[in-house]
């Protein structure tokens, strides 16, 4: 008798957890590709086309930080902007006065938190060997990570032939997070700088808005945009107590790649699931049928 009670008890146990499983709400992000991943455990918490190469936008700068610190090149050095050698910044409008000259740390800076092309591409110019050694230095570093579906063509993600995808995205994190500096200098809610020859000063805010927000802690981040990239935004960050890299490509709308940032802090946090807008969803589709058809 005493059997067959603990088999009952088992047996409304597991129908019990089989019924709570079924019914946690699935998340549904708007973004075209996505993954967050545990960074202690390497569990995959959220994933959804992460091997798809898209445009990366600005994100690019991320790699062009890393081959700068990589290069142990002096950061209190000053720096004339220069971008002479980048065809794809000839029509770029920029605060950044060419000719002007700002330390390699606060070009550093200003490029990871709030996207500075001028910025980024002085940084290229001013490698050993040049603006085109930058780009092989980018590209040597993609292969010794395993990002092997990464390619980069130029160093602020103007180009679209800049590309990667959220797997090869997530080794740069990790990558990234051996450096503290860019994490110190790309989560910086504002910075201001003053440049010499001529002398001038100006301000400059974070494009990714979650980093004045209390309830996020935010280690490292860079966000990137253009048409045919949409919006994207990588992360290391704090979610549900747990250290988590995060990656969205190809967001509809100015504010979904941030949005989608909330709806998995939500989800892991509480098991909520906040609903994609109806836009974003018909956007997603049209991309994905573009893409398929292209192939």
């Amino acid at each position: 008798m005493k059997y067959l009670t603990s088999l009952a008890g088992l047996l409304l146990l597991c129908v019990s957890l089989s019924i709570s499983a079924a019914s946690k709400p699935q998340l549904e992000l708007a973004s075209g590709s996505a993954l967050a991943v545990d960074l202690n455990t390497n569990e995959v918490l959220f994933s959804s086309n992460p091997d798809q190469v898209l445009p990366i936008a600005s994100v690019s700068k991320l790699m062009t930080g890393l081959v700068v610190l990589d290069a142990k090149l002096p950061l209190d050095e000053y720096l004339t902007v220069d971008v002479s050698q980048a065809a794809i910044m000839k029509n770029v409008v920029s605060r950044v006065r060419l000719g002007s000259q700002l330390k390699r740390r606060e070009l550093l800076a200003l490029a990871l938190m709030s996207s500075e092309n001028r910025a980024a591409t002085t940084l290229a110019h001013h490698y050993p060997g040049g603006y085109k050694a930058f780009i092989a230095a980018m590209n040597t570093k993609a292969k010794a990570l395993g990002m092997n579906s990464s390619h980069f063509v130029e160093p602020t993600g103007l180009s679209t032939s800049n590309v990667s995808s959220a797997n090869d995205l997530l080794l740069l994190l990790r990558e990234a997070r051996k450096h503290p500096l860019l994490g110190e200098l790309s989560s910086a809610s504002n910075r201001s700088v003053t440049f010499r020859k001529p002398k001038y000063s100006l301000a400059f805010y974070n494009t990714n808005r979650l980093v004045n927000k209390k309830n996020w802690d935010i280690e490292l981040t860079k966000t990137g945009y253009t048409d045919e990239a949409g919006h994207c935004l990588v992360m290391l960050t704090r979610m549900a107590k747990r250290d988590v890299a995060f990656v969205v490509l190809d967001a509809f709308g100015k504010f979904t790649h941030l949005a989608d940032a909330n709806r998995l802090k939500v989800w892991l946090e509480t098991g909520k699931v906040s609903p994609v807008p109806k836009e974003a969803k018909e956007y997603k589709r049209q991309r994905q049928q573009a893409r398929a058809s292209a192939n």
